[in-house]
């Protein structure tokens, strides 16, 4: 959908990048600009800016970066346009001229429309002779009427077609309920539903919308539970359930549980924040998520071995961020669904002295180290000692070894010295391999070969640096525009890529139009546009003059004259001279 470079502006001047971000990101000033600790990737040192004078984001750790629109592309997982009608949406606009049922935004419409009426369908069964069973399960599980209404809970029907008919009845068409994954072609031909004979979870994602549903059988088949595949609206990996209820508690605190059910079952006693991962280990985006909406997050997973290999991923996860992560654990249950169960109307306040017993993860795994070893035996303690070290040595912080270290004395009788000079040097061994892994990666980085965007920078570095500067330039300085368009074209670039980006520019400028981040958007991808804002974020650092930009034209016209090594070998004795003058003048 075209929208007018008018309405642009005014969305543009209606939502300044720092207010935007600083709703998601918390920025401090540095100079005229911004920092704040990256929500695209975890870290703990900031390296995402925010430059207000061009309206647009860099993160030096991850190479994203943008402008309002990519930033909101990004952050809520939309495309484009409902971009642009979430930045209208929270100033007050109106896209002009919306069409919502062309292109792939009202094909992702109908999705949730097909979500919305699956999910009243479910919840309307529950309530029938055919859900009675499903319903009788949901109240012996202690669940009140007000919660099933709450989670939007539901039974999908011991029949293959009966949604299918229902959704059909509504409009939808077959290929949009199975590109929504509530149904799949089968073998003969038919769209035959995916759940059947389920109770049904919504999954809500920020926005309010249903974008998945995981779906628990009441008989002993597998899988136990079934949860939509990926689709347009939904991916399992960048969502977590109950986030929508949790993250508006207060107290910026979360507790991450492994089930459904764990979660309502707390949700029913009154604890609120807790959330869970959809069928799936804990991911890096989830992780990222949560950092979003929390300082502070509590692992309450099962005590079996599986939930005891996923704290341990969790713990190496959230070490790369800046939440404090804490470990509860659960004696009088294997799940918190269980611990519930188990002592009904006492089951708040149980639950929450476990909370407040919760370890934090340097705490979590010396206490589970201790468990694997007999302390009473030499040998024990020394593969005791010897374990404890080499989680110690993963500590940045000095005062934090030896807190600990005073405590492992204490309990095995080794001096606090002996083990901190073991600690030191184990400390040591981690961090060499450590930056070895860092420097590979800087320079994995550095190599030009690993441009994917850019593919000829490795062999024009001068010419692509030279271009990228003069790009940053003109969108920085618009009003001085002609005068480098006097001297160069996108003719003239040596690299495809930024070739692409300056006749797009060169476009605009010809027909009297803006050329800022923001009115690029619409003609690269998200990739592409956080190349833009890298070349936007080194132009920071020059604030380079007229006199500049024509320097950098020159160096990008005479590498452009430069013949090839291999075209000399083959050219006539006429053109190497022609060649050689040139040189020479660009030389005086």
């Amino acid at each position: 959908m075209p929208i007018s470079d008018n309405f642009i502006d005014e969305l543009k001047f209606k939502n300044d990048i720092e207010s935007l971000v600083s709703s998601y990101v918390s920025l401090k000033k540095r100079g005229r600009n911004l920092i704040g600790l990256c929500p695209f990737h975890n870290e703990k040192t900031p390296s995402f800016n925010v430059y207000p004078e061009s309206n647009s984001f860099y993160c030096f750790g991850c190479g994203v970066g943008g402008d309002i629109i990519t930033f909101i592309e990004r952050i809520e997982n939309l495309d484009y346009l409902e971009a642009v009608k979430f930045l209208a949406s929270r100033s007050g606009l109106s896209v002009p001229n919306s069409n919502e049922k062309d292109g792939l935004s009202g094909f992702k419409r109908r999705i949730f429309e097909i979500n919305r009426e699956s999910a009243r369908f479910f919840h309307y069964c529950l309530y029938q002779n055919l859900g009675k069973e499903a319903l009788s399960y949901l109240k012996k599980r202690g669940l009140s009427d007000n919660i099933i209404r709450k989670f939007g809970l539901g039974y999908s029907p011991n029949s293959r077609y009966e949604l299918i008919n229902y959704l059909l009845k509504r409009g939808f068409k077959k290929n949009e309920i199975v590109e929504a994954n509530m149904a799949y072609n089968n073998s003969s031909g038919n769209v035959s539903s995916r759940f059947f004979d389920r109770i049904m979870f919504p999954i809500i994602d920020l926005r309010g919308n249903i974008v998945a549903f995981g779906g628990r059988t009441m008989k002993e088949v597998k899988p136990k539970y079934l949860n939509t595949s990926d689709t347009i609206v939904f991916k399992k990996s960048n969502n977590l359930f109950s986030l929508n209820f949790a993250k508006s508690e207060p107290g910026n605190t979360l507790i991450l549980v492994e089930g459904y059910m764990d979660v309502i079952s707390l949700y029913k006693i009154g604890i609120k924040n807790a959330i869970a991962t959809l069928g799936t280990s804990l991911t890096k985006d989830q992780v990222k998520i949560i950092s979003r909406y929390s300082n502070e997050v509590i692992l309450a997973y099962d005590s079996d071995e599986a939930g005891q290999k996923a704290i341990q991923r969790a713990i190496e996860l959230f070490k790369e961020t800046n939440v404090l992560l804490r470990v509860v654990s659960i004696d009088g249950g294997k799940d918190p669904d269980e611990f519930v169960k188990k002592y009904g109307s006492e089951a708040k306040i149980r639950f929450q002295k476990i909370l407040d017993r919760s370890f934090n993860s340097i705490e979590y795994q010396l206490k589970k180290e201790a468990k694997l070893y007999d302390l009473s035996l030499p040998d024990g303690k020394v593969s005791y000692l010897k374990a404890c070290v080499k989680i110690l040595s993963k500590l940045n912080n000095k005062l934090e070894q030896e807190v600990y270290a005073s405590k492992l004395s204490e309990l095995v009788g080794v001096n606090k010295s002996t083990i901190m000079d073991q600690v030191a040097r184990e400390f040591k061994k981690f961090n060499k391999v450590s930056n070895k892994k860092r420097i590979i990666e800087i320079q994995k980085n550095l190599n030009m070969k690993n441009d994917l965007l850019n593919k000829d920078k490795i062999n024009n570095l001068k010419a692509a640096t030279a271009e990228e500067a003069l790009i940053a330039f003109l969108i920085n300085n618009q009003n001085l525009s002609f005068e480098i368009l006097n001297i160069i074209n996108s003719e003239d670039f040596c690299t495809a890529f930024n070739k692409k980006i300056f006749a797009c520019i060169e476009n605009r400028i010809k027909n009297n139009r803006s050329i800022s981040i923001t009115d690029l958007t619409l003609d690269f991808t998200k990739d592409e546009i956080s190349r833009i804002a890298e070349f936007l974020a080194k132009d920071q650092t020059r604030s380079s003059t007229l006199e500049d930009a024509k320097n950098f034209a020159n160096i990008i016209l005479f590498e452009k004259d430069k013949l090839k090594d291999d075209k000399l070998i083959f050219a006539k004795e006429s053109d190497i001279r022609e060649y050689m003058l040139k040189l020479r003048e660009k030389k005086k």
